[in-house]
């Protein structure tokens, strides 16, 4: 335990401050605290899934450029397959299970055929745009909603229970246990350790008996059902409805968000809150009144953060070696 704390006393003292901050804001202005700090999770969890899916397809050495185009389709497959058939269970059934087709297709086209990484993501999110733009249908009603849970004892704790355990999307509390599991088993299952050997010498992962070419394949497709949430959450919680485009970059900043958390899980969720919540202070600031610009800058100020971060970030953090490179074995 003090190895690991002295390993990691950064992280730990950089998550203390922020933790201190966040509660003297909290008491401070009690206010507004409350409801930015739900806003800013509100927007933060579909990136806190999307991120995961470019962790595990890079610590895998897969790059996942098409997780907004995974994103995207599910969200029209989950919601149009609720309206369709008046079942929430097979919307939800609809959008995760697309999420896994997405995310096998660019599995099959990088690690089977071998197709450069970048321009398999980029056709992905060029299918998922044209196809969702094409069978548009607008007037479609959802038959329900996906229901909000409390968590008991902890939806007590100030702050931290009423912002992420009381009154929250069961899909909310889906992707902190996602960032947790994840994160456990990377670093703590033999899972994970295949895993991040793939990512950075697959040679040697492959004479270790490691069979590089399955393993990617499975990574990558199986995390699409995160990608699904995602999107399930975007079209049938956050705004009960799709619209075209309605994923808006949050695939491309979840990317972002994965490289300032440096490919790991639980510090790609707390850049996640982080930029949730500079999201959040536009959108009270447009309210007050303080902030006398169009509300359409106010919504870029997210990704002008992200931006700032990354050029402060740059050097500074190493992704997997062979991340965006297939692997060929030599007999091959």
């Amino acid at each position: 335990m003090a190895a690991w704390v002295q390993k990691n006393r950064t992280t730990l003292g950089i998550g203390l401050g922020v933790l201190v901050a966040a509660y003297v804001f909290y008491y401070a202005k009690h206010d507004i605290a409350p409801s930015m700090f739900g806003a800013a999770w509100g927007y933060a969890i579909p990136l806190v899934l999307a991120a995961l899916v470019g962790v595990i397809g890079e610590r895998s050495g897969v790059v996942n450029i098409g997780i907004e185009g995974q994103m995207l389709l599910a969200a029209f497959a989950g919601f149009f397959g609720a309206a369709y058939s008046g079942s929430m269970i097979v919307g939800i059934l609809a959008g995760v299970g697309t999420g896994l087709i997405a995310g096998g297709f660019l599995a099959w086209t990088t690690v089977r055929w071998r197709m450069d990484q970048i321009i398999a993501g980029v056709v992905l999110n060029i299918i998922a745009t044209g196809i969702t733009s094409f069978y548009l249908k607008s007037g479609e009603i959802l038959p329900g909603v996906i229901p909000n849970v409390d968590v008991p004892l902890l939806k007590e704790i100030p702050l931290i229970g009423e912002t992420f355990f009381s009154g929250r999307s069961a899909i909310a509390l889906v992707a902190i246990l996602a960032a947790v599991v994840v994160h456990l088993a990377l670093f703590h299952t033999r899972w994970g350790l295949r895993t991040r050997a793939v990512g950075e010498y697959p040679s040697a992962a492959d004479t270790a008996g490691i069979n590089v070419e399955r393993l990617r394949l499975v990574n990558v497709t199986l995390a699409g059902s995160l990608a699904g949430l995602a999107g399930l959450y975007l079209s049938m919680d956050a705004s009960a409805s799709f619209e075209r485009g309605i994923t808006a970059g949050r695939g491309f900043l979840a990317l972002a968000i994965m490289i300032m958390g440096a490919w790991r899980p639980l510090r790609a969720l707390v850049m996640a809150l982080f930029f949730g919540f500079i999201n959040a202070v536009a959108s009270q600031l447009q309210l007050t009144g303080g902030f006398d610009v169009p509300p359409q800058l106010t919504g870029t100020l997210p990704y002008v953060a992200t931006l700032v971060v990354l050029a402060v970030a740059a050097g500074r953090v190493r992704g997997p070696a062979a991340a965006g490179q297939p692997y060929v074995k030599k007999d091959q």
